[in-house]
């Protein structure tokens, strides 16, 4: 049996020749090519009849692999061929029709009467398989539909879910899925799909595997679990979230193979021990269990135990730098307090060390969080202490409206940060959720625009999943570190509000300050010496050396909220998210190659553009992103919304493609003034929780955690059919 993977064969070595296989290209679903030079080329030691034989089988195959229903009509009237036709090796029409997704010519020769399982080609397989063998779901499910069977195999013991696994497409896993197949069906070798995912490196489809209750013990005939076929090709992913559902570190195979010693022996040992050490583990495989005091109660819940630390001990980091920095020289005070605010929080990342996967890296932490939070709480502190005394009764009503800004910004803070930013609501059971894939599927919207695989909810307009909350979050706009929490419709304006009083707030803050400042360094005694700076300026420094430090710092945080004041006025005049700035507007399909048969023309008859068809798009859906490996200065530009404000000065938050793409109207705009008063003047209460979701579009009333088509206050003047309006086919 051939292989097509070096994995593969690297693998074989240590499974004694037998590693799952995946179908060659000449014994797979995948028939070979049909090419016409080649073909007629071989026969010419054939007698005229024998060739001439060949041609019309040629021609009515390849009329069943383009989709010529006419020229298909043609031959069944005149009565030389039915749907029922199969050449030498057993391969049908249908056969061709389905692994070029031809979705109306499969539907035509299945009503004429084809053999829906026929097995053809040498790996003897059914349309249904060929079509997995391409991904073509939409093909699939017509074939689903009509009794095509799903589990049964090939001469290599492939059923239709273990060929879909092949490629990683996990939408036709999740239709799969969904028609009752077990999940833990093995193949002739005793290989399961959640095997067969780990082995090709397919994380999500590892995870769907896992989330539907594939058997993360189960074991091949030679005793390899998923985890050891993890071990292959090498993907973290794939190794970690094993192990995260309870995979046997230890698990021996009949030849003594443990997963360490797999790792080892395919030099995968690397991606071993970081999945370890994610998940909690030495490179031994045994727990890490901290020696500190309090570990016990940090055992018990590490996520409740990390939240709470990471979100108190910035408060101290703040308040020791500062207070170090204004107690000593500036020699000695600088470089001494920033090396002790390292030193502290070198303790928190040694403590995230010990956390929960999700909060193994600091900026997945509440840290910025309770940075910001302690930074607000001692600039509270100070002015009630330090700064009101010297100021009220020369400036009341300067101070009542920094009372009033702080106030303000403090509670739009906390309701940002724990209220719901719109998480739209799951389903109930997995019947739901075929009726909702039975619903898309006949819409021509079963794809990453309109379905999340890890919600598995059809998902509203305009939201998206966020990795973070674990959720998708209804009209989402950003996931904000500074608040630990999405913004989406529930919170956007709560947001909004943070940063104008928290900027309004600074400015009054600083006004304060100065008047304090002046007062304070007229008190007769106040030296005006100090290092490197003139008298004037020392004699404020040394009447209080840690208010004007704390002030220096909280007017910083101008850089990073005026980027981002700048960037949501921009963003709500032109009624646009923050990802829809970034990365476009996504109103149609993203998964688009199910949705074209192999010469681009739509899967849909009724669609309007079913004759032309506009340039190849790049196949990447609106969550796509290239992840590369990022440079601490790159999570920082991220962090502070460095990358969006200069995106958007430069031109490229145009509201449709990124730079260099085209440009798409913005249906969601009603025009600068309209946009601000959707946002700002709703009925949804300041002062409270929003209704979820509910929002207002051209002064008319919306739910984005219900909606799934454009509404009808969006004059968008046509009807999108399918949502596959001007978008490219995709040559198979």
């Amino acid at each position: 049996m051939s292989t097509t993977s070096s994995s593969s064969s690297s693998m074989s070595n240590v499974s004694t020749g037998r590693p799952p296989t995946q179908p060659s290209s000449k014994s797979s679903a995948a028939a070979p090519k049909l090419n016409n030079e080649m073909e007629l080329g071989s026969l010419g030691g054939e007698s005229p009849s024998s060739q001439q034989q060949q041609e019309e089988e040629e021609d009515i195959m390849q009329l069943a692999r383009l989709g010529d229903m006419a020229g298909m009509e043609k031959l069944f009237e005149a009565g030389e061929y039915d749907a029922t036709y199969a050449d030498d090796q057993g391969i049908t029409m249908l056969h061709w029709a389905a692994i070029n997704n031809q979705y109306a010519m499969c539907k035509f020769l299945i009503e004429k009467g084809s053999g829906i399982n026929k097995k053809g080609g040498d790996s003897m397989a059914t349309p249904l398989q060929w079509a997995a063998q391409r991904c073509h779901y939409y093909t699939i499910n017509l074939l689903l539909q009509h009794g095509a069977d799903p589990l049964i195999t090939d001469n290599q013991g492939y059923n239709t879910l273990h060929i879909s696994t092949f490629h990683g497409n996990v939408f036709v896993v999740v239709l799969l899925l969904h028609q009752g197949i077990p999940v833990d069906v093995p193949d002739s070798f005793g290989h399961t799909g959640l095997m067969w995912s780990a082995y090709k490196g397919f994380p999500q489809c590892v995870d769907l595997f896992l989330r539907w209750g594939a058997n993360v013990h189960a074991t091949d005939e030679e005793g390899f679990t998923a985890l050891h076929w993890a071990l292959v090709k090498g993907s973290t992913g794939c190794i970690q979230k094993l192990i995260e559902y309870g995979a046997d570190r230890f698990a021996v195979t009949t030849k003594g193979k443990t997963p360490a010693s797999t790792a080892e022996e395919l030099n995968t040992t690397a991606a071993w021990y970081k999945a370890l050490k994610e998940s909690g583990y030495d490179e031994d495989g045994h727990p890490e269990v901290p020696s500190f005091p309090g570990a016990s109660y940090f055992l018990q819940d590490k996520t409740a135990f990390l939240t709470r630390f990471l979100f108190i001990w910035p408060f101290f980091v703040v308040w020791i730098v500062i207070y170090l920095m204004s107690h000593m020289t500036v020699f000695l005070g600088v470089p001494f307090s920033l090396l002790v605010g390292y030193a502290l929080q070198w303790v928190a990342i040694q403590l995230t060390e010990y956390g929960p996967p999700d909060m193994k890296h600091i900026h997945k932490t509440p840290w910025l969080t309770g940075i910001f939070a302690g930074s607000l709480f001692l600039v509270g502190v100070t002015w009630l202490i330090t700064i009101l005394p010297w100021t009220f009764s020369a400036h009341p009503m300067l101070n009542f409206l920094f009372a009033g800004f702080y106030g303000l910004c403090a509670y739009f803070y906390v309701t940002t940060m724990i209220y719901d930013p719109g998480f739209v609501p799951k389903m109930n059971g997995i019947a739901e959720q075929k009726a909702v894939i039975d619903e898309l599927l006949a819409l021509w919207k079963f794809d990453e625009a309109n379905f999340c695989v890890t919600c598995m909810i059809r998902t509203p307009l305009r939201s998206k999943h966020c990795r973070r909350c674990g959720r998708c979050v209804a009209k989402h706009d950003h996931h904000c570190p500074w608040v630990y929490n999405c913004v989406g419709i529930n919170n956007h304006r709560h947001f909004f509000l943070y940063l104008i009083t928290l900027t309004l707030g600074i400015f009054a803050f600083d006004q304060l300050l100065y008047i304090y400042a002046t007062e304070i360094s007229s008190v007769a005694g106040v030296s005006d010496e100090c290092n490197l700076l003139g008298p004037e300026i020392c004699k404020y420094i040394n009447a209080d050396a840690y208010t004007l430090l704390l002030g220096l710092w909280t007017t910083l945080q101008l850089t990073w909220v005026s980027m981002l004041l700048i960037v949501q006025f921009t963003q709500v005049s032109r009624a646009l998210t923050t990802y829809e700035g970034v990365y476009g507007i996504q109103e149609g399909s993203a998964a688009l190659s199910s949705a074209f048969t192999s010469t681009g023309a739509p899967l849909d008859p009724s669609h309007p553009s079913h004759a032309s068809q506009p340039p190849a798009s790049d196949g990447h859906g609106p969550g796509h992103r290239h992840h590369r490996h990022r440079k601490c200065w790159d999570q920082w530009k991220k962090i502070l919304g460095i990358d969006t404000f200069v995106e958007m000065i430069t031109g490229r938050t145009t509201g449709g493609s990124r730079a260099g793409g085209r440009k798409k109207k913005n249906p969601y705009s009603r025009g600068c003034i309209q946009n601000c008063k959707d946002f700002w003047c709703d009925p949804a209460p300041i002062f409270g929780h929003r209704n979820s979701g509910s929002a207002i579009i051209g002064g008319e009333p919306v739910n984005y955690a219900e909606i799934y088509e454009s509404p009808s206050a969006m004059g968008l003047g046509t009807t999108r059919r399918g949502g596959y309006e001007r978008v490219a086919g995709d040559e198979v």
